[in-house]
């Protein structure tokens, strides 16, 4: 029998997803890590390991030529840019991820954050706490217009719950879909038009800073930018300075180019940026769906299948 790793910080031992390994006679080892882990544990944890379901962690070549055993890393989620996925092929490693199985709630915290920009949620209710009665002129979404960048399983989800708040839908995307009611256009003209733009792409070496001064410097100054994606995707010194000068109106960030973010961010100063710390996925739902996904393909692979959900390798 096989004995699993896993460092997802939202399962524990005994629970439904430790019993699909146990109930099948494999042995597990949990350890969860917020921040940074002492050096070595990971390697450690994985060069005893035949399997690995995981979180955030980043997993380096190093890490899986020190695991001889491993056949298989299984993200618990989407992204799987901390996995150093060449390094992984190279050893004969299979790596998965779970698409689609948090669309919902990524679009649904998308929204939240949308509607917290335009009704100033951070500075009114600051204020209120602080006892003052603050007054702003605030936004409705309908009528306005969402800009789409990257088009896959959160994002196409958002499309249909834009609809329902009355939103034009712009997508920027090299992968259209006909049959879907939106405009689709090259990121310029989304930049331009957009009285929202949220940021769905994977995260890749080509598309770090993204959104940085000159693309930030496109977009109206009534606009505001959202980004449930992956962190690496914004420049954060560049839309700290257009928050502040007034390029733009507002940010709702849930991910960020190092998380936890760090105290000295010029983001947390901001009274027009709304910030969270990595919970698009993180409802009940999408956790149960997820790591149930991720743990299935790690049974498949334990027993010599193919895995549902493999990710692309270069």
């Amino acid at each position: 029998m096989a004995h699993v790793l896993i460092t997802t910080d939202y399962l524990a031992p005994g629970d439904d997803v430790d019993r699909m390994f146990t109930d099948r006679g494999h042995t597990t080892t949990h350890s969860s890590a917020v921040g940074a882990r002492p050096d070595g544990e990971l390697a450690s944890l994985l060069a005893e390991s035949d399997a690995a379901l995981v979180g955030g962690d980043t997993i380096t070549d190093e890490m899986i030529s020190g695991a001889p055993r491993l056949a298989i890393i299984a993200r618990s989620g989407v992204g799987y840019d901390a996995v150093d996925v060449d390094a992984a092929a190279a050893h004969g490693v299979v790596v998965t991820n779970t698409p689609g199985a948090n669309a919902n709630a990524v679009a649904e915290l998308a929204c939240m954050l949308m509607l917290m920009c335009a009704r100033r949620a951070v500075d009114t209710t600051a204020g209120v706490a602080q006892g003052e009665w603050p007054r702003h002129d605030t936004y409705e979404l309908r009528g306005t217009t969402l800009g789409i960048v990257g088009f896959g399983p959160s994002a196409r989800r958002l499309v249909e719950l834009a609809a329902a708040f009355g939103m034009s839908v712009v997508v920027t995307t090299a992968y259209p879909d006909p049959e879907l009611v939106v405009r689709y256009a090259e990121l310029d003209d989304l930049l331009a038009v957009s009285d929202f733009v949220s940021l769905h792409p994977r995260a890749t070496k080509q598309n770090v800073g993204l959104i940085g001064r000159r693309a930030l410097s496109m977009m109206k100054p009534t606009a505001s930018l959202i980004n449930t994606a992956r962190g690496s995707l914004v420049d954060e010194d560049a839309l700290a300075a257009a928050l502040a000068d007034g390029t733009i109106a507002a940010a709702g960030l849930d991910v960020f180019a190092v998380e936890p973010l760090p105290q000295d961010s010029p983001l947390r100063s901001l009274p027009n940026v709304v910030m969270m710390s990595h919970l698009g996925g993180q409802t009940a739902q999408a956790r149960v769906a997820a790591s149930r996904a991720a743990a299935e393909d790690i049974l498949r692979v334990l027993a010599g299948e193919a895995p549902l959900s493999p990710v692309p390798t270069a």
